[in-house]
């Protein structure tokens, strides 16, 4: 086969998707509990905790320990493999992340190389190649955690993920055809004692509006749109209102502080919205956004724009009506001024 086909062979079986493993919002502050987790499984494989001799599979949805600078530990990951078949994995740990729109939790990809927890998990010699695991069947695979001795205090977190080698569907990029494979991890919260503090930021408040062409017709829209920050080292699960003041300080719209159903990592940005069905048409408002957490009852951000608000398609429509009916009064005017004619004025004989 030439070099070059077999070059495009190796694109075109490349793995595109290794599985962005978005999770649910679990309830509590600091290693947060396990009774809130929910498993990582897609139906066909799942990756859990080891659970202990006689304990159901699900008794430890996800990993949560603690150890000190320069620590190790021990523990076990089990992949589940629920179909009729043998299925063959790429496991690996990695760090966790938010995704940059939307804040959900991500675990990195295998070609990117862990920074922080996932760098301190060293897995069984067995894992470095592919693992197999019967149908029907279970695989046990140790694994130990040396925490660095420069570790700094707080919250970190990862995971350890069950990639399928099999290419289980193709997807195309550009003129290239790109192999799809699945992914599963179990996410891993790590923490390291010492001084620990809660931050949350929001920043960049922006509100984009959209003006129907007849107002007060139709509703006005908008979208709010923030950043949260976590720049504490924990975890933070923020929630987050909403409020809008026009003219004389008449409130134009108020939502109470609400659960995002989304765990904020240390260190993480995300983007969100607000959608506003029923925005202002004209007046001058002020948005806050405010943001605190639940478990930490004394963090709280807020910050906001102003914006003001005009129909500018319907004032876009009035001034072209205008102009166009100056225009036409101009033309008028100009038409009789041409169609009136001089009065003659007589010439008086001199007398002498």
């Amino acid at each position: 086969m030439p070099t070059h086909s077999r070059s495009r062979t190796r694109r075109r079986t490349r793995t595109l998707l290794y599985g962005l493993l978005l999770g649910l919002l679990l309830g509590g502050a600091g290693l947060l509990p396990a009774t809130a987790a929910h498993a990582a499984d897609n139906g066909t494989w799942g990756v859990f905790p080891t659970p202990a001799a006689g304990a159901a599979m699900t008794d430890r949805a996800y990993f949560f320990h603690q150890g000190t600078a320069g620590s190790t530990l021990s523990d076990s990951v089990t992949i589940v493999n629920s179909s009729d078949k043998e299925l063959t994995f790429q496991v690996f740990a990695t760090d966790a992340v938010n995704t940059p729109a939307g804040g959900a939790f991500a675990l990195l990809p295998v070609e990117t190389k862990p920074k922080d927890v996932g760098a301190w998990i060293a897995l069984a010699p067995e894992t470095a190649g592919t693992v197999t695991v019967p149908a029907k069947g279970r695989k046990d695979i140790p694994f130990s955690v040396k925490v660095p001795a420069d570790a700094t205090p707080g919250d970190h977190v990862g995971g350890i993920v069950a990639l399928g080698t099999a290419v289980e569907g193709v997807q195309r990029e550009g003129k290239v055809q790109v192999g799809v494979k699945r992914s599963v991890g179990a996410r891993l919260y790590f923490r390291v004692p010492g001084p620990v503090t809660a931050g949350l930021s929001v920043e960049d408040v922006r509100v984009i509006r959209s003006a129907p062409l007849l107002p007060w017709v139709e509703n006005a829209r908008a979208t709010v749109s923030y950043a949260l920050v976590n720049r504490g080292n924990v975890v933070v699960e923020p929630k987050v209102g909403v409020s809008a003041e026009g003219l004389f300080g008449r409130t134009v719209l108020d939502r109470p502080a609400r659960e995002l159903k989304l765990t904020l990592l240390p260190g993480q940005r995300i983007e969100l919205t607000e959608p506003w069905p029923d925005a202002p048409q004209s007046d001058r408002v002020t948005v806050k956004v405010t943001a605190g957490a639940a478990a930490h009852p004394d963090l709280v951000s807020v910050s906001g724009t102003d914006f003001v608000a005009v129909p500018w398609p319907a004032v876009g429509l009035l001034l072209v009506l205008a102009g166009a009916g100056a225009t036409v009064w101009l033309l008028r005017r100009r038409r009789r001024a041409a169609g009136e004619q001089p009065q003659s004025v007589p010439d008086l004989a001199r007398t002498h």
